[in-house]
């Protein structure tokens, strides 16, 4: 029995939507810091190969600029100032494209999975964060061990590849040398921008593996115990004691409801002691009569109260009344089988009208035809 216990508290269970919903109001998501690196690392590739070479003219400008002074400058005491701003705008403008990109890079990598999040909880101060010993409970714990391992992996892959490039681009760098300034320049760019883009490729795999695990550690960390998805389940849906009162509530409201329709209707067929069924029927807007009421036990008798208060004519026709009620549901047509029986109802009902006025001999109760499919012995 306690090894029962043992493994229900274990978590087997996915997490249920709620609970990814209260994670996520939590701040908790699934994140990938390599996602991110990878996308700022290609961009800021990308951005030297685009940008690289009006890059290397608005550098040599500015170098030609603060190394070139003329003689009335010299005794100027406000010209470095003057030049420090100027050069530092020009520099500004023009790393601003790159900059832009790496703002962009670094937005789309750090939502690329789990999304844009906002989440007031995520950065609200929490004791146990400042808690040293759960602090060196997570130095040492296993996630720890596994970041560990990645970074290791990460520094010997980019090392490899780092010197992978520097063997290839040896004689293409030490050639630099001999060129004139503003070549050598973009030469350099050039050859740092591809460079960097082979080197920054290589993230490309690690966030290919760390992409998928921290999706299963997210998924993993949120999962739950049986207990836990009957809990949730009960709250969501609600106490069967607070559901029942609920169905009590609705149904006494639309038992009112259909009370009200009762004084509309042109007859009411009953089996006194179980089913009273409320019929109305309009030729103008009606194809059919309409059942407006129906109750068993108290629910007829009320019906039938409610009928004799507004003088609505109340028939005793039980196997008529049992046929109906199984066969029908309240604010729809009668079925077709019963049209000859409820046809012959209203009629005897208007010549028992137009008797108690004095215009015509009292008629008798019909028979009325009832198919036997549609018959009801209870």
């Amino acid at each position: 029995m306690a090894e029962e216990n043992d493994n229900s508290q274990e978590k087997t269970e996915e997490p249920t939507p709620r609970r990814l919903e209260k994670a996520r109001e939590d701040g908790q998501t699934a994140r990938s810091k390599e996602l991110a690196t990878m996308a700022v690392l290609l961009a800021g590739a990308g951005g030297l190969l685009m940008f690289g070479t009006q890059l290397a003219i608005t550098f040599e400008g500015i170098m030609r600029d603060a190394f070139v002074i003329e003689r009335a400058s010299i005794f100027d005491t406000r010209h470095m100032s003057v030049q420090l701003i100027v050069s530092a705008k020009e520099a500004a403008y023009a790393l601003s494209p790159i900059l832009i990109l790496l703002l962009i890079a670094a937005i789309a990598g750090s939502i690329g999975i789990g999304g844009l999040l906002f989440s007031a909880k995520a950065i609200a101060p929490k004791a146990n964060r400042m808690d040293p010993i759960k602090g060196l409970g997570r130095m040492f714990s296993m996630r720890s061990l596994i970041e560990l391992v990645k970074a290791i992996a990460k520094v010997g892959l980019v090392l490899a590849i780092a010197i992978l490039i520097l063997n290839l681009r040896t004689d293409d760098l030490l050639s630099i040398a001999e060129e004139p300034v503003v070549p050598a320049m973009e030469h350099v760019l050039w050859t740092l921008g591809w460079s960097f883009l082979v080197l920054s490729c290589a993230t490309i795999i690690i966030a290919m593996i760390d992409v998928p695990f921290q999706i299963y550690d997210h998924q993993k960390k949120l999962r739950m115990t049986k207990q836990e998805v009957k809990d949730e389940y009960k709250d969501s849906e609600g106490k069967p004691e607070v559901k029942g009162k609920i169905r009590q509530l609705q149904r006494e409201m639309a038992q009112r409801r259909m009370m009200q329709d009762v004084p509309t209707a042109d007859v009411v067929i009953t089996n006194p002691t179980h089913y009273a069924v409320a019929l109305k029927y309009d030729q103008d807007s009606m194809g059919a009569p309409v059942v407006v009421a129906k109750g068993a036990d108290e629910v007829a008798f009320k019906i039938m109260e409610v009928a004799r208060e507004y003088k609505v004519e109340v028939l005793r026709t039980p196997p008529l009344t049992r046929a109906v009620y199984h066969n029908s549901e309240i604010g729809e047509e009668i079925p077709d089988g019963l049209y000859m029986a409820i046809a012959q109802v209203l009629a005897y009902v208007f010549q028992l009208r137009q008797f108690r006025k004095g215009h015509g001999p009292k008629p008798g109760m019909p028979d009325f035809p009832i198919p036997p499919e549609m018959r009801r012995d209870l």
